[in-house]
């Protein structure tokens, strides 16, 4: 069995398939998990059916330790992608132009060859709509021209709460019905999200000024993707687990 794990800044995703899966996303099984959760928690998974590990962590050194960890009975099994690992990125079919390749999180790195992998001969951005909002584009050669990063939809409304004295806080569950709000804390939600779909836009104006580009796909991805996709007006597709897919992709090279 492989085990894929996707640790993020706010959860931890993985998905179980058979080593020799070719079917892009096709998982046995998949859940998630908050960084507390790993802690306290029995996962599903046995360690000691599992053959390899691919992980994707930029969650810091305490989930990492943790994750190894859980695999200590084999810890020769846990591979940790970075995209400083050149060999595979190009194995993937990436040419990584970031100035300091390691400085490009393995998450970025990893949701630009699945996005690649899916939607090959294609220029492209993706755009996840996580704790950050990040933004990477890629030409239809697979070369990696750079990317945006921002507070992503939540973030965002709750440092203006924090920040500001008299906003209210704002509910997990609001839903937005007008681009102008008639009470404040859906005011906060419309600006926030009009704050992120106009950075994905501008980013593809850009993407297309710069890079002598036409048409390119936006693939969007991440928890809040579902708030951001139905006040995009540039073409996109709503793809699960990028991430997991990207080193699904990583683990057959």
């Amino acid at each position: 069995m492989l085990l894929l794990i996707d640790a993020g800044n706010t959860r931890i995703k993985w998905a179980l398939l058979d080593a020799g899966s070719t079917q892009l996303g096709q998982w046995i099984q998949t859940d998630s998990c908050s960084h507390q959760e790993l802690f306290e928690t029995n996962l599903s998974w046995n360690p000691l059916s599992i053959q390899r590990v691919m992980v994707s962590n930029v969650a810091g050194n305490v989930v990492r330790d943790r994750i190894a960890h859980i695999f200590k009975v084999n810890p020769s099994v846990v591979e940790w992608f970075t995209s400083s690992q050149s060999t595979l990125v190009a194995a993937a079919g990436i040419n990584n132009t970031y100035r300091n390749p390691s400085q490009l999180g393995s998450d970025r790195c990893a949701a630009l060859i699945a996005a690649h992998a899916l939607f090959p001969d294609q220029a492209f951005m993706v755009a996840t709509c996580g704790t950050a909002l990040t933004i990477d584009a890629m030409t239809t050669d697979g070369t990696f021209v750079g990317g945006m990063i921002a507070p992503g939809l939540k973030l965002m409304a709750q440092s203006l709460v924090q920040n500001t004295a008299q906003l209210p806080a704002v509910s997990e569950h609001i839903t937005m019905t007008a681009h102008f709000a008639n009470h404040t804390e859906a005011a906060i939600v419309s600006g926030c999200l009009a704050s992120q779909v106009g950075a994905i836009e501008y980013a593809a104006r850009e993407f297309v000024s710069n890079q002598n580009v036409s048409n390119p796909l936006c693939v969007l991805s991440g928890g809040a993707a579902k708030y951001i996709s139905p006040s995009l007006s540039i073409p996109h597709k709503l793809v699960d687990n990028l991430v997991l897919i990207g080193l699904q992709v990583i683990a057959s090279c």
